[in-house]
């Protein structure tokens, strides 16, 4: 090989070495990190419950906070580590998603849905629960309206011509959570259908239990299994109804970095051995009462085989 020729190679792997420098994100070696720090950042929405949450002296509590300890302990087996530091990050909205991608946690322990947007800036593990958009009302709201988001349509009139069904939704006010499926999947319904109804988004499930209370608003959707906790800690909680319907199939999973193979692989791999774990029915049941023969079979097929 000539000197020139040397000297071309040199700048050419120099190159392709500063342009891999740049175009790596720093968070792509998650597991080498935490080997090296004996660290783990784990993020957690403060206000899902019961998947995280603060409980006493505002230590991280919930379904999915328990579930990240188990990832916590799994990666110190798997990284041959004689202590493993957790450092947790209250997150909320638009800031879980930030934190992923600048490295500043480095698990999200929520109840995030696994959608194709979501999945453009983030990865997530397998699902970690069966859930969708659910509906919330008062007791005390028409039968009528309660029948047609449960069944579709009243029961107790005839279907003349047009819809009963769009006579009774027509100009209600309907709440979601700011920024959740659930806004969007409501946006959508109402645009698709043309009625004549007023969406107005709430900060938090206990904003919009108080505007169902009140009657500014009819219906209060959000992710099933937040609206049946928030309805039960209600202190009017005989005042309110979970609707029995999914009107959405949304897994929930937990966000960690795009591209980061190996950490992936280690927190599904420690998922799967806490759902294939003998006391993990009662685990579940501690958040969410006994499962169903459904939510069974859901983690059952969700657990990935060695």
């Amino acid at each position: 090989m000539s000197r020139r020729n040397g000297r071309w190679t040199v700048i050419a792997v120099s190159v392709l070495t500063a342009t891999a420098a740049i175009s790596t994100p720093a968070w792509a070696q998650t597991l080498d990190r935490v080997r090296t720090n004996s660290a783990l950042k784990l993020g957690y929405d403060a206000d899902a419950r019961p998947f995280s949450f603060n409980a006493e002296q505002g230590k991280p509590d919930g379904y999915a906070v328990a579930l990240c300890n188990k990832i916590a302990d799994s990666l110190r087996a798997q990284l041959n580590l004689s202590k493993l530091d957790v450092e947790w990050v209250s997150l909320s909205g638009d800031a879980k998603t930030q934190a992923i991608e600048s490295g500043a946690a480095d698990l999200v322990c929520g109840a995030e849905p696994v959608t194709l947007t979501r999945r453009q800036q983030v990865s997530f593990s397998i699902p970690i629960f069966p859930s969708g958009t659910g509906a919330l009302l008062s007791a005390s709201s028409p039968l009528a309206l309660r029948e047609v988001l449960q069944y579709g349509e009243p029961s107790s009139r005839p279907v003349w011509r047009g819809s009963p069904a769009r006579t009774i939704l027509e100009h209600k006010t309907f709440s979601s959570i700011a920024g959740t499926t659930s806004e969007g999947w409501l946006t959508d319904r109402i645009k698709t259908f043309q009625l004549s109804a007023t969406v107005t988004p709430v900060n938090n499930y206990q904003q919009g239990i108080e505007r169902v209370l009140d009657g500014s608003s009819a219906v209060l959707f959000g992710d099933m299994p937040i609206l049946m906790d928030a309805a039960a800690r209600s202190d009017n909680s005989g005042n309110l109804i979970v609707l029995q319907r999914h009107f959405t199939y949304e897994p929930l999973g937990l966000e960690l970095a795009r591209g980061d193979e190996d950490f992936r692989l280690a927190v599904d791999r420690a998922l799967s051995q806490a759902y294939a774990a003998q006391d993990f029915r009662t685990f579940f049941t501690t958040w969410f009462g006994p499962p169903d023969e459904a939510t069974v079979t859901f983690f059952r097929q969700t657990a990935l085989p060695e």
